[in-house]
């Protein structure tokens, strides 16, 4: 498995149609956002989209970002977009991505990372705690995870 960062990855845009096949709402969403140029915009300027690949083949994707979905500018960095295709679930996939993103945020001296969600008890196996419930730019609730400290890898 390679983990590609898709500004820099070569065929980008076919990179970017496998994501939009995602039966995911919000995958159209981000395909949109960086297929008309606002993703920066709308993330920040150093937000990176991660793929987790075999061969030709996307297994997972998700961001790394200043901003997501949570209107709080005070909670920075964020993982976000966090997708993996239905044949690779339960395999723990997107924990690669994950440490991969530890270890830039480690680099750039951050303490904590944060990740909004609707779907309780999921990313505690990658070593997120609950913090609070906050509002989406949408107004729904939206649960807020964090990993603090070191980052410790995950185990898999």
């Amino acid at each position: 498995m390679e983990i590609l960062e898709l500004t820099t990855a070569a065929d980008r845009d076919c990179w970017l149609e496998k994501i939009g096949r995602s039966d995911w709402r919000a995958a159209g969403y981000l395909v949109q956002l960086l297929s008309d140029g606002s993703f920066f915009r709308h993330c920040g300027e150093k937000a990176q989209v991660f793929l987790l690949t075999e061969g030709q083949e996307l297994i997972s994707f998700c961001t790394f970002a200043e901003r997501d979905e949570i209107p709080d500018s005070t909670l920075s960095p964020w993982i976000g977009f966090v997708y993996t295709f239905p044949e690779h679930r339960g395999k723990r996939r997107i924990g690669k991505l994950f440490e991969h993103i530890y270890g830039l945020a480690r680099q750039e001296g951050h303490q904590s990372i944060y990740i909004s969600t609707d779907q309780p008890g999921l990313y505690e196996h990658f070593g997120f705690t609950f913090l609070t419930t906050m509002k989406d730019l949408h107004g729904g609730d939206s649960l807020i995870y964090r990993i603090q400290g070191g980052f410790a890898p995950y185990t898999y």
